[in-house]
């Protein structure tokens, strides 16, 4: 169905949510890169096009990302900006303890995500246990009449979505139920402890003051420092350095 309906044009706004890319592909992380590439599978390509359009020119005035849903506004040739909702499914509690202590396994992707990157096997560790960390199936709405799917409004927000992607790529994991803090804090609870067993102080007294001592480690005491360790360091005048250096050398055996 051709776009009769905005024939004119959109209607240009001030202040909204312009793509950072102005041409070629959206998306310059390997996260974005792959929702994108999911999009325009099975996306119309001229539909998509249009909404790369729209995003470029900040016709999306706002996004909201909650678990399982976003919501968005898009700006089309009516006055009345149009609404549009984009839902996959959100894990409950239990799978996410499951993906969690899978993750907790693999020290080298819970060291990466506390240190909030995202590792690419993570989408490998999801696919081991039986679902999906990117969507194959989108469950999209917007109030335009074009039945086309996706309309440009959706496609314009898709793209937008996965430009915040690249700057959070914990947002893909807040979509799917589970917020930056919470996982990196179930991360953070489930990292090895050190234990170290509690001494009484009283079994302390007798080297509690020795430096280098523990209650299971006899006295060590530090190995001494060359004498003229601070000219070195800090190197005087040469003339001042053939003065300084004897009589350090001097005191240090006195």
């Amino acid at each position: 169905m051709p776009d009769w309906f905005e024939a004119t044009g959109p209607i240009r706004v001030e202040g909204g949510i312009r793509a950072r890319t102005r041409r070629g592909t959206i998306g310059s992380t390997w996260w974005s890169r792959r929702f994108i590439d999911i999009l325009e599978r099975v996306c119309d390509k001229g539909r998509l096009s249009r909404g790369r359009a729209y995003a470029r020119q900040g016709q999306v005035l706002s996004i909201d990302l909650s678990p399982g849903e976003v919501r968005a506004a898009v700006q089309g040739s009516r006055r009345e900006p149009y609404a549009v909702v984009i839902r996959i499914e959100a894990y409950d509690e239990r799978r996410w303890a499951v993906i969690e202590e899978s993750i907790a396994e693999q020290a080298v992707h819970r060291a990466k995500l506390l240190a909030g990157e995202m590792p690419p096997e993570i989408e490998e560790l999801f696919a081991a246990l039986g679902i999906d960390l990117f969507p194959r199936d989108l469950d999209m709405d917007c109030s335009c009449p074009d039945w086309g799917f996706p309309c440009k409004h959706l496609s314009a927000v898709l793209y937008l979505l996965a430009e915040s992607f690249d700057d959070d790529p914990f947002l893909v994991l807040a979509w799917r139920g589970r917020t930056r803090e919470q996982l990196l804090g179930s991360l953070a609870e489930d990292a090895p402890r050190l234990e170290v067993r509690d001494v009484p102080f009283a079994d302390r007294l007798a080297d509690f003051y020795a430096p280098g001592a523990t209650a299971h480690r006899p006295e060590r005491r530090p190995a001494a420092a060359a004498p003229d360790l601070l000219l070195r360091v800090f190197p005087p005048p040469a003339d001042l350095a053939r003065t300084l250096t004897p009589a350090y050398r001097r005191l240090a055996g006195s």
